[in-house]
């Protein structure tokens, strides 16, 4: 399978058309239109820094439905002791920051690139990106 290269508009080959371990397309930007086009199409982004970047679109791949999220009655439980806070919404630049942070504290490279977390605190804005904080003590637990 061939692997396409995007232009400047906001298109993107069908998801069929992707190579055996998901590889897509190559090229565009992180733009908040291209990025829910791309989401929209079961595609994503994931590249490394300095690398030209690269759309994805696995079979299967995991899409959680926030309205079909179902809480575990062990997660229930932990909830209830308020042993941690839990908030939505009110952390979203410091959570994707610390995902980012935590792999580079070992020593990894994290697809989450700064670009990426500027994109993704666009999204943020835009109502499309969500994060769910639990909070331990004042901070951010992990």
């Amino acid at each position: 399978m061939p692997i396409f290269r995007l232009s400047e508009r906001i298109e993107f080959p069908p998801p069929g058309l992707a190579r055996s371990d998901g590889l897509l397309c190559v090229g565009g930007d992180l733009s908040t239109e291209r990025l829910i086009e791309a989401y929209s199409n079961g595609i994503f982004p994931w590249y490394a820094f300095n690398e030209p970047i690269l759309w994805w679109t696995p079979d299967p791949r995991l899409v959680l439905y926030p309205e079909n999220i179902r809480v575990s009655r062990s997660l229930a439980k932990t909830i209830k002791k308020k042993f941690f806070s839990v908030t939505m919404d009110t952390a979203f630049e410091e959570v994707i920051h610390n995902c980012a942070y935590t792999r580079t504290l070992t020593g990894e490279d994290t697809w989450l690139t700064e670009d990426m977390i500027q994109a993704y605190i666009r999204l943020h804005k835009a109502g499309y990106a969500h994060s769910v904080e639990c909070r331990r003590e004042g901070r951010l637990a992990g």
